[in-house]
C-alpha cells in the first residue's frame, strides 16, 4: 500500500532520545569510543529526496563510529518499493556502509531512500565517498550450489507464476518457484489492476446506452473469415436478439462479446481458440480468486482501451490485492511450495526429448532444479529491454529512448531460454505502447484518470485530438502526432469528489497537486494558465464534449464511451506522454498452456502462461486483459503441469 509508512530499527525509547537531538551535534563521545576514529559528528539528522511516488524522508541516527537508526516515511509502492526501502535501510545501518545494491525492480525507490540517507549522513560530517567505497559483511562471500526436486517448477514470481504455483498445489503437486528479483510481484504488483470480465452481477446496475447498442450492431456486421470467429458471431446475435426481445435497459455484455472485442481489437491476427479458452474462463477466474480470500469493489468501469464497461478493480491498490492473495495461500502451503527468490534461470534440463527441470544460478552458486512432472515458464515480457524492443519493432519508430511502465526485470530472459530449445515464437513484432506514462518516469502512476467514460485529452494547445476511448494503439499513434508527444488528462469534481480522493494508483489528488504532478484549478481558465495551454481552447474543447455527452451533438472524433460532462469545479489535469507497456508476442502455446514447437509439436514437460506467452491478444492487447489472462492461464498451466506424468 502506498500510504506513509515509519520504518524503525531500534526500541522507541532509543527513537525518542535521538529525535530530541535532531538536527544537532550531542558534542559528547560514546563510551569506548575514540575520537581518533570518529566518521560522524553523534546526533541525529534528516534528509530527503524523491523516490518513485513522492519524497522519502529518512531520519538518521548517529554515534561518531556507527549508524545506530534510520527511520523513514515514504509513500513506495507496497510489496515493492517498501521492500527495497526495508532492505537498503537495514544493510546500510547492519554495515554503516553506503555500498549497499540497489533492489532490482525497484531503482527510483532503491535510489530514493539512498539519496535521502545521503543527505542525512552529508549533515553528520561523514566521508560520503568513503562509505560508498566500503565494503559490506558478506558481500564476496560464495553460496553453495543447491539441488532440488519437486512435481512443478515454476520460472517466475509474477501473477502468472504465482497462479500456476496455487493452482498447481490444488491440484496435488509439490511446487518450486524461482524468481530473479529479491521479491516477488513482478509487472502485476506495479499495474493498475483492471481485470476484465463479462459480471452479470456486477454489471446490472450499469444502463446501456444508444451508442453501445451500435457498437454491438457493428460488431455483428463486421465480415469474419476464421470459422471460430464466425460461430462467435452466430451465438452474439443469438444473445443479442434475446437481449432486445427481453426488455433490458441495462448493460448487455456476454464472453462472446469480449472474445469478439479482444479479436477484432488485435487486428484479428490472435489465435481463435486462446480467446475462446481466455474469455470463457475470466470470470471463473474471479470467482476462483475470491475463492482464495481476494476482494474485488462491486462497481465495474471502463479502464484505458478496454472498449466495455467491464473492468473489475480489486479492493485493494495497484496489483498487491493479487500477489497478497497468492503468497497467503503459499504461505500457508509452505510445507509443499517453496519460492527461491535471487535465483535466475540459465537453461532446461532436457532428457528423452522432454523438459525434466531447470539450470539456474543463485549468488553465484549453480541450481539444478529437477521436475517430476513440468516446468511452467511465466517470466514475463522484454518491455523493459530496449535490444530486444529494437530487435522486433516493427510497429513504431525507434523506441531506444522510450520510457516504460515495466520493471527493470522485464526483459524477456524466458523467452530467449524457450527460443533455445526451438520453442515457437508467435506476434514477436507486437509492442504495445500506452499514451499514459509519466512524463519523468513512463510508469502509470500519477495518471488522474479514473476510468474512460469522465475525461479528456487534450494538447498543448489544449485541443482535443483523439477518440480517448479508443484502442491504445490508435490513441498513442495520435499523441506522438502532437507537439513534444505531450497530453493533458482533463477531469473534474465527478472524478475527484474530495481532494482525499485516490487515482487508481492509491495517490489521492491533493498529494499529487502539491507535489506538482497533477494541477487544479476553480475554473478551466485558471487550470489552462497553470498548465500553460490556451484558455480559449481549453474551455471550447470541454464545451464541444459536454454537448456530446448530451448529445447534442455526434463526437467529433467518433467517441462512443461517456457519462458525465465536465462542468463541476475544481478541475483538474495531469500531464502524459507515451510509454512501453506490453509486448504481446512470445511463445506460442495452446488452450492447455503447453508450449508448442518451431516444428508445430509439443514440447513436452514445457508450459507457459503470462506475457512470455504470445497469440492470445494479436496486435494490440484490450485494456484490463493482462490481469485476467495470467489469472486464467496461469491456473491452466499450473493445472497442466500438476496432472501431467
Amino acid at each position: 500500500m502506498k500510504s506513509k509508512k515509519v520504518i524503525s530499527f531500534i526500541l522507541a525509547l532509543a527513537m525518542i532520545l535521538s529525535l530530541a537531538a535532531c538536527g544537532s551535534n550531542t558534542g559528547e563521545k560514546p563510551a569506548g569510543e575514540s575520537k581518533d576514529n570518529a566518521i560522524f559528528t553523534a546526533g541525529t539528522y534528516e534528509g530527503e529526496a524523491e523516490g518513485f511516488h513522492g519524497t522519502i524522508k529518512a531520519t538518521v541516527t548517529v554515534t561518531e563510529t556507527e549508524i545506530t537508526d534510520i527511520a523513514v516515511v515514504h509513500t513506495e509502492t507496497a510489496g515493492l518499493g517498501d521492500k527495497a526501502v526495508e532492505k537498503i535501510v537495514l544493510e546500510i545501518k547492519e554495515n554503516t556502509s553506503l555500498n549497499v545494491p540497489m533492489v532490482s525492480g525497484a531503482t527510483y525507490s532503491s535510489k530514493g531512500i539512498m539519496a535521502a540517507v545521503e543527505a542525512a549522513l552529508e549533515k553528520a560530517g561523514a566521508d560520503i565517498a568513503a562509505l560508498k567505497s566500503k565494503e559490506i559483511a558478506g558481500s564476496n562471500e560464495k553460496a553453495e550450489d543447491i539441488e532440488k526436486t519437486a512435481d512443478v517448477i515454476i520460472i517466475g514470481a509474477g501473477g502468472a507464476g504465482l497462479a500456476a504455483a496455487v493452482s498447481a498445489h490444488q491440484n496435488g503437486a509439490s511446487v518450486i518457484v524461482i524468481e530473479k528479483q529479491p521479491q516477488v510481484g513482478g509487472n502485476t504488483i506495479i499495474s493498475g489492476s483492471a481485470y476484465n470480465s463479462a459480471d452479470p452481477d456486477r454489471q446490472s446496475t450499469l444502463q446501456m446506452t444508444e451508442l453501445e447498442k451500435k457498437t454491438v450492431e457493428g460488431i455483428l456486421a463486421e465480415e469474419q473469415t476464421d470459422p471460430m470467429v464466425k460461430e462467435w458471431q452466430n451465438t452474439l446475435k443469438k444473445e443479442w436478439d434475446e437481449y432486445l426481445a427481453s426488455g433490458k435497459t441495462t448493460l448487455f455484455d456476454s464472453p462472446t462479446l469480449h472474445k469478439l472485442q479482444t479479436y477484432n481489437g488485435g487486428d484479428k491476427v490472435a489465435e481463435p481458440a486462446l480467446i475462446d479458452t481466455f474469455a470463457e474462463n475470466t470470470l471463473p477466474a474471479i470467482k476462483w480468486l475470491e475463492g482464495l480470500g481476494m476482494e474485488f469493489k462491486n462497481e465495474v468501469f471502463t479502464v484505458l482501451g478496454a472498449l466495455w464497461n467491464r473492468s473489475h478493480k480489486p479492493v485493494k491498490p495497484l496489483g498487491t490485492g493479487y500477489i497478497e492473495t497468492y503468497m497467503s495461500y503459499i504461505e500457508e502451503n509452505k510445507s509443499d511450495i517453496e519460492i527461491m527468490l535471487d535465483t535466475k534461470a540459465d537453461s532446461f534440463i532436457i532428457e528423452d526429448g522432454a523438459v525434466k527441470g531447470v539450470n539456474a544460478e543463485r549468488n553465484g552458486a549453480k541450481v539444478v532444479l529437477h521436475a517430476k512432472n513440468g516446468v511452467v515458464l511465466a517470466t514475463g515480457g522484454f518491455g523493459a529491454n530496449v535490444e530486444m524492443r529494437e530487435q522486433y519493432n516493427k510497429s513504431w519508430p525507434s523506441l531506444k529512448s522510450a520510457l516504460t511502465t515495466n520493471h527493470t526485470g522485464a526483459t524477456g530472459d524466458g523467452i530467449v531460454m524457450a527460443q533455445e530449445i526451438n520453442a515457437s515464437l508467435v506476434g514477436m513484432e507486437y509492442i504495445q505502447l500506452l499514451p499514459m506514462g509519466d512524463p519523468k518516469t513512463g510508469s502509470l502512476s500519477g495518471n488522474i484518470e479514473q476510468g474512460v467514460q469522465n475525461r479528456i485529452f487534450v494538447n498543448k494547445e489544449g485541443n482535443r485530438f483523439v477518440d480517448e476511448g479508443a484502442r491504445r494503439d490508435v490513441m498513442t499513434k495520435a499523441l506522438m502526432d502532437q507537439k513534444d508527444a505531450y497530453m493533458w488528462v482533463i477531469v473534474d469534481q465527478h472524478s475527484y469528489p474530495s481532494g482525499d480522493t485516490k487515482n487508481n494508483f492509491n495517490e489521492t489528488i491533493d498529494d499529487l497537486v502539491a507535489a506538482g504532478r497533477a494541477f487544479k484549478g476553480e475554473t478551466l481558465e485558471e487550470l489552462a494558465a497553470q498548465i500553460g495551454v490556451d484558455p480559449a481552447n481549453l474551455v471550447s474543447a470541454v464545451d464541444t464534449f459536454n454537448k456530446a455527452v448530451d448529445g447534442t451533438v455526434a463526437d467529433e472524433f467518433g467517441r462512443t464511451l461517456f457519462a458525465d460532462k465536465i462542468d463541476t469545479a475544481p478541475y483538474y489535469a495531469g500531464a502524459r506522454v507515451p510509454t512501453v507497456h506490453h509486448t504481446m508476442g512470445g511463445v506460442e502455446i495452446n488452450e492447455f498452456a503447453q508450449a508448442v514447437g518451431a516444428d508445430g509439436q509439443l514440447i513436452k514437460g514445457l508450459y507457459a502462461a503470462g506475457e512470455v506467452t504470445g497469440g492470445i491478444h494479436g496486435s494490440n492487447r484490450l485494456g484490463g486483459n493482462a490481469l485476467a489472462d495470467i489469472a486464467v492461464f496461469g491456473r491452466i498451466a499450473g493445472k497442466s503441469a500438476a496432472l501431467a506424468k
